[in-house]
């Protein structure tokens, strides 16, 4: 086997000053460790960023002016001033940004600082994708075949044809879904590698790709490793993590709920063995694909903290960041990490990623004040168990579910590690996660019903998620089969699965309380300003009416009460009468009974929508105005902005003729692309938008004119 050799690290000094060169949830995790070990916490931040939770948790705080990643958390040098400005003594990357920068990490210590993570030269040796899968093939470990591209060289058409189609191109610097594409056939290979390429750079700061063999539908599987700085390197298991959208992971879990024995071996042997043959030190992750023959392929190894991380720290009960900041001091392996390999995985955890989008939209991303954010353990008293976290997303103490001497303590945790809380802003310059959402259980089944319980009754107000489709997948039969592959979601049905968790009776009964709930608040609002009631008619016979709509359902519920003002003497739902009691109304929420049966729900108005959340499941109403203002008229044929973000690619010029389908502008939101299509043929009379406009929802970016 070819290896890498590497002197072992002197010990470093103890860190007394942590900076973390991140943001959201990964850096309020680190901190929360680091501050457990008696370490000083820095943050940085960017502009967009200066009310973010991660920056008032921390000790000290430096901001990186400007707002896109590529100015601030993409700048070595203003990381390196924080460092310096704050007394930073050592710098923990996180994942993302530079994490992955084997230059980041030698001008880091070359500055002095401490570097948490591996060797300047493991990252440069497992940072290049095409460099890392040359080892790993002569270090004996089973790879993909693959062709890497340099600058804007276009491939010969035979080279990749080799390898049959589909293929995958991929962002040589990078992961996390960026820069990847899949091609099915040559027709599309030149826009694909355009895409990825600019993906790519706009991501890592490097555009460079390589194209490989594509393994349709494979298992991903992925091995957590450890290893310090005297040649003692362990595996903490695997991890499953097929369930992807746009090949970015949205539930991961440990352990695999397919892994035999045998193949858990090779996973762990071939993953031990990539990071002896670079001389790793720190924690790492080495990712396989696993074919429907059951046979693994190297696909990468990340040299940082994965975002999934926590799954591995619930069935071992280890603290994976306070083993980085060992490590990085010059200790070596602690006994409980050994301790936990020979007891081997406790229960079993799943980790859900709630992101702000719409799946059913093509994944559009979904920016703005996020006026409410609870999620948390279900019931009613949502108290927290031990290794939990409270709702507002800190992340979980690691005194829970599993002890160090192996023995499991099954109480079912939910732990939160959020980025965000009630009041932040979801802003279009950086990834759409809010929250990783971890269950723990005795049994994959159990851990998965919570879960899916968790995320469905959360309250999150402000911005559209993915939390239907979470919820929905992980309580269908073949997620709870284990039949789970990369290509499940398509499979399965993405639009079923992102279906609404909310029945349509339940979006009446929403309807009923909302329309219940208001009258309630302007009754109380009249009786300190007139002595006419609220709804008062000369007819007392005639119905109040409100109208909601919810998706594509439109709910009219009309309603009279008695002379008193206390009791309903009629409630009609589109025209059809109910049986309807309002039970009692607080502020911020409303009982109702209907047919006998008493429902309480959690209200909350925001101009015109009222959202509604209770044990029956959540929605957001949006009351129809009775008397709406003139709108503005937009051109038919209008190519409409879905979100904010900046323009990318201009694809069409004025003058074009297109067809249906065809993209017209692509744009760029939350680091990832999303292209506007024409929603007609027709002739292109206008593009209004260049490459580098920086755009708001709604913007008109072309005009396309019906030519008959």
């Amino acid at each position: 086997m070819t290896t890498i050799t590497t002197l072992p690290r002197r010990p470093a000094a103890p860190i007394r000053t942590l900076l973390v060169a991140n943001r959201g949830e990964i850096a309020r995790r680190i901190m929360r460790t680091a501050r457990s070990m008696g370490m000083t916490t820095v943050a940085v931040y960017s502009d967009a960023d200066a009310d973010s939770p991660h920056v008032a948790e921390a000790d000290l705080a430096v901001r990186l002016p400007g707002v896109t990643p590529a100015d601030t958390y993409l700048r070595s040098a203003l990381l390196l001033d924080a460092a310096t400005r704050s007394g930073a003594d050592a710098i923990h990357p996180g994942y993302g940004f530079l994490s992955e920068s084997g230059d980041f990490a030698r001008v880091t210590e070359g500055a002095g600082l401490t570097w948490v993570g591996p060797t300047p030269g493991a990252i440069d040796a497992m940072g290049s994708k095409v460099g890392a899968k040359e080892l790993m093939r002569v270090s004996g470990v089973p790879t993909l075949p693959s062709l890497v591209l340099e600058n804007d060289e276009v491939p010969d058409l035979q080279d990749v044809e080799a390898f049959g189609w589909p293929v995958m191109i991929k962002a040589s610097a990078g992961g996390g879904g960026r820069g990847m594409r899949i091609v099915s056939g040559p027709v599309n290979l030149r826009t694909a590698l355009e895409g990825a390429r600019r993906e790519a750079e706009a991501a890592f700061g490097d555009g460079t790709v390589f194209i490989e063999r594509y393994v349709v539908d494979p298992r991903h599987i992925e091995v957590q490793i450890l290893a310090d700085a005297y040649g003692d390197t362990v595996a903490l298991f695997e991890r499953e993590c097929s369930i992807q959208r746009r090949h970015q992971k949205i539930i991961e879990e440990a352990p695999a709920p397919t892994v035999t024995s045998e193949l858990r071996e090779r996973l762990v042997d071939a993953a031990v063995a990539a990071a002896r043959a670079v001389g790793y030190v720190n924690a790492g992750t080495v990712e396989f694909v696993v074919d429907q023959a059951g046979d693994p392929y190297f696909l990468e190894m990340n040299t940082r903290l994965q975002v999934e991380h926590p799954v591995t720290e619930a069935i071992t009960g280890l603290d994976l960041v306070r083993l980085q900041l060992l490590i990085a001091q010059g200790e070596p392996l602690p006994l409980e990490v050994h301790q936990a390999v020979a007891a081997g995985p406790k229960g079993h955890a799943i980790e859900a990623r709630l992101y702000a989008e719409d799946p059913a939209q093509d994944w559009l991303p979904s920016t703005g004040l996020l006026s409410l954010f609870e999620v948390g353990p279900v019931g009613p008293e949502r108290s927290m168990s031990a290794g939990s976290t409270d709702s507002s997303g800190s992340t979980a103490r690691f005194d829970g579910s599993v002890s160090f001497d192996g023995t499991a303590r099954f109480d079912s945790s939910v732990r939160v590690d959020s980025g965000v809380e009630s009041g932040s802003v979801v802003s279009p310059y950086y990834d759409a996660m809010l929250a990783k959402v971890i269950v723990h259980a005795p049994t994959r089944g159990e851990a998965a019903a919570t879960l899916a319980a968790t995320v469905a009754r959360a309250r999150i107000h402000g911005v559209t998620t993915n939390r239907h489709l979470l919820a929905n997948t992980l309580r269908h039969p073949g997620f709870l089969s284990g039949d789970t592959d990369t290509g499940f979601l398509e499979r399965q049905g993405l639009r079923r699965l992102a279906s609404s968790l909310t029945s349509p009776e339940t979006l009446r009964h929403h309807a009923i309380a909302a329309a219940l709930f208001a009258e309630s608040e302007r009754r109380r609002a009249a009786t300190v300003q007139s002595s006419i009631p609220s709804g008062f008619r000369n007819n007392p016979f005639g119905l109040q009416e409100t109208t909601y709509e919810a998706g594509n359902e439109t709910m009219t519920v009309g309603y009279r009460f008695d002379r008193q003002g206390t009791g309903l003497a009629r409630l009609e739902l589109d025209g059809e009468p109910i049986d309807v009691e309002r039970r009692s109304v607080t502020d911020g929420s409303i009982s109702i009974a209907v047919s006998g049966l008493a429902r309480t729900y959690l209200v909350e108005r925001l101009g015109a929508i009222v959202y509604l959340d209770g044990a029956d499941g959540s929605s957001a109403l949006v009351e129809v105005d009775r008397f709406p203002a003139g709108v503005e008229q937009v051109a038919e044929g209008s190519a409409l902005a879905p979100m904010p973000g900046s323009v990318v690619r201009v694809a069409v010029d004025e003058g074009d003729t297109v067809q249906v389908g065809q993209v017209l502008v692509v744009l760029e939101a939350m680091k990832m692309e999303h292209s506007v299509v024409a929603a007609t043929s027709g002739l292109v009379s206008h593009v209004l938008v260049a490459k580098g406009d920086q755009v708001e929802s709604g913007r008109i970016l072309a005009v396309i004119e019906d030519q008959g």
